[in-house]
């Protein structure tokens, strides 16, 4: 089975199924111009990631050092949408879960053969394909503070969460 894990601690069922959000963090902002005009200023951007479960146990993740930066790897995978055969992925894949692909064959997704090397892809033609959907569960290296953590006395279910952003 594939897990959520945090600085290699997987997140197990007994803890819940993670439920997992990526939003986008960081230095961009729009400024308006003397006629109203938008501009969009963006000095860098990074992936906060946030995960949360609820199960009959914790997460056990006490043992870990939130001081230093850690390794996330996530299961919601992320997708690329491109007509191009050959390209790179925007962020780490999991080194233990290869990427897949599929091509759009008249309105149907069909599976497409993927090969990589470190974040570079090379896509298999697909007869009739007009585009193709590349599929990755990302990995990250990052801060994060120790999780949130409650239980409920009356079914002795435990709450966790966090937000852990890219280094």
């Amino acid at each position: 089975m594939i897990y959520v894990e945090l600085g290699g601690i997987p997140i197990r069922t007994f803890s819940g199924p993670p439920r997992q959000s990526y939003s986008a963090v960081g230095g961009v902002v729009t400024r308006r111009r003397s006629k109203g005009r938008a501009v969009r200023m963006q000095h860098w951007v990074k992936e906060a990631i946030t995960i949360s479960g609820q199960g009959w146990m914790g997460p056990g993740f006490d043992g870990l050092d939130f001081t230093q930066p850690l390794e996330l790897r996530c299961t919601k995978p992320l997708e690329l949408e491109t007509p191009a055969l050959v390209g790179t992925l925007p962020t780490q894949p999991r080194p233990d879960v290869p990427p897949w692909a599929f091509a759009w064959v008249d309105g149907e997704l069909v599976r497409a053969p993927i090969s990589m090397v470190g974040m570079a892809y090379t896509l298999t033609a697909v007869a009739g394909a007009t585009s193709y959907r590349i599929h990755w569960m990302p990995v990250y290296t990052v801060f994060c503070p120790k999780p949130d953590r409650g239980m409920q006395a009356e079914d002795n279910t435990h709450d966790w969460s966090f937000t852990a952003e890219e280094v």
